[in-house]
């Protein structure tokens, strides 16, 4: 287990509340250790913490999670009921969170048909802990990067002409996976030629050919954390206008990394990428946000965009992935994995990027 009950003791108090009813996935592991949190559920009071889970994983959640756990037996019909029950019993009543933005509305009117209490909704308590990583955290999160910077490396030189896409997505989570990782940390973008200007194209069939740049988006997940990193290359000579494109982000992207410090304002930064893609008559070809925090979810806070109130803090682990999609011609993305320091940042992906 990766935090401390100890860091939570303040949550209900701060938010005014008896317990918490926790169902989303990154937050049920965050509390619990348990590995399969789509099938857990944690009911966090002031006296503690329970973890709800059914028969298929007795064993694993006894041996995954240092707290105490209530197992819910088949059938489901009964099992539901007396799993709602169970948690009715921990805490006397009052006010009850729930997490508004993943609970659905059906697991809602059951809670309160179970429980006849205050129901609460409650959005960003746990992400806002979730933002700056413990040490534990970091070093998967360096491991997770680790692993996906060794297999690009190991694959990088089979990205030619004749290929296709899907092949080489299947050569680098298999290469992630040989290193340990337990799965890709999402579905991998091989997006070439025209697909380039698709910032989250997935990988076809299509053939790559000689001229063209393809963006390789990609992550390894490794004790339920995951690592991001994006890098384009060149299948042989690409035309100017692809050069262009490719060296304005490149630009904009180390002037945004060399900036990341604790006290930067995440606008900033995407104000600074936006203004040197500007530069370069490209920032109308930047379609997304600059960045986002990466960690139990691949987008986590902080939010790297225009209209964020994010501060940077030591223990923060973000992306910088300035890109910029023109249609009919292609694209560009160049994104690094970088950890906030007490004085600074450490860039945690180390693949090399290259000059088309």
């Amino acid at each position: 287990m990766l935090r401390l009950m100890s860091q939570f003791d303040d949550l209900l108090t701060a938010a005014g509340l008896d317990a918490l009813w926790i169902t989303r996935p990154e937050h049920v592991r965050l509390v619990s250790g348990f590995s399969s949190p789509r099938d857990g559920r944690v009911l966090l009071t002031r006296g503690g913490a329970t973890l709800y889970t059914d028969a298929r994983y007795t064993v694993q959640a006894a041996e995954e999670s240092s707290i105490p756990q209530y197992i819910a037996q088949p059938p489901r019909a009964t099992s539901e009921a007396k799993l709602l029950q169970h948690a009715r019993e921990q805490f006397a009543g009052g006010r009850v969170g729930i997490e508004a933005d993943h609970l659905s509305v059906t697991a809602l009117g059951a809670l309160r048909e179970a429980w006849g209490v205050e129901i609460v909704p409650t959005r960003g308590l746990l992400e806002a802990r979730r933002a700056v990583k413990t040490d534990a955290e970091i070093a998967l999160l360096r491991e997770a990067q680790r692993i996906a910077d060794e297999a690009y490396a190991e694959v990088r030189p089979t990205i030619t002409a004749g290929r296709r896409e899907r092949d080489v997505a299947l050569d680098l989570e298999i290469a992630m996976r040989r290193r340990g990782a337990d799965a890709a940390a999402f579905d991998l973008t091989v997006a070439s030629g025209e697909r380039g200007a698709m910032p989250h194209g997935g990988a076809t069939d299509r053939v790559l050919r000689e001229g063209e740049l393809v963006t390789i988006d990609m992550g390894a997940l490794l004790g339920g954390y995951h690592s991001d990193m994006t890098r384009t290359v060149a299948v042989g000579e690409v035309s100017d206008e692809l050069r262009r494109l490719y060296d304005a982000v490149l630009e904009a992207e180390d002037a945004c990394v060399a900036a990341v410090k604790p006290g930067a304002r995440a606008a900033d930064l995407d104000v600074l990428a936006r203004s040197i893609l500007e530069r370069h008559g490209l920032a109308g070809y930047f379609s997304h946000s600059l960045g986002h925090g990466v960690g139990l979810a691949i987008h986590e806070a902080p939010t790297l965009s225009g209209s964020s109130e994010d501060v940077l803090r030591p223990g923060m682990a973000i992306t910088i992935e300035p890109g910029v999609y023109v249609p009919s011609v292609g694209g560009v993305r160049i994104e690094d994995l970088v950890l906030v320091t007490g004085d600074g940042h450490e860039v945690l992906s180390r693949a090399e990027k290259e000059r088309v």
